[in-house]
């Protein structure tokens, strides 16, 4: 399954590249899309490492597969999250109006953060 994931991740690095490129220079979308890229880029390197550890056992993983898997899901997590505020909140790829330059879904118009 690691394999299948690591092909996976690799496909749609594709799209997003073509994504990324098209963002304009000097905007929020452009450093978020960097953060998001490279991010997503260490999480694949984290599972074939991860995948290429574990293939003389893979019944009896060493414990440090398992710590690469925690710290690629976690990535994962915040490189998802980077990506939804790329898609979602500025509008990325899918709206042709798009605004790269929207504040943090974070913060409210105001600027402040938003209350727990």
């Amino acid at each position: 399954m690691i394999g299948a994931g690591v092909i996976g991740g690799l496909l749609a690095a594709v799209f997003g590249a073509i994504d990324f490129w098209a963002i304009p220079r000097n905007t929020r979308a452009k450093a978020l899309g960097w953060w998001h890229g490279v991010g997503n880029v260490v999480v694949v390197a984290l599972f074939i490492v991860s995948w290429l550890v574990r293939r003389p056992a893979p019944e009896n993983p060493p414990a440090i597969t398992v710590a690469l898997s925690i710290i690629a899901v976690i990535l994962g997590a915040i490189t998802g999250w980077l990506g939804g505020e790329l898609v979602d909140r500025l509008g990325i790829g899918v709206d042709d109006g798009a605004h790269p330059n929207a504040p943090s879904s974070l913060h409210t118009e105001s600027g402040r953060p938003r209350a727990a």
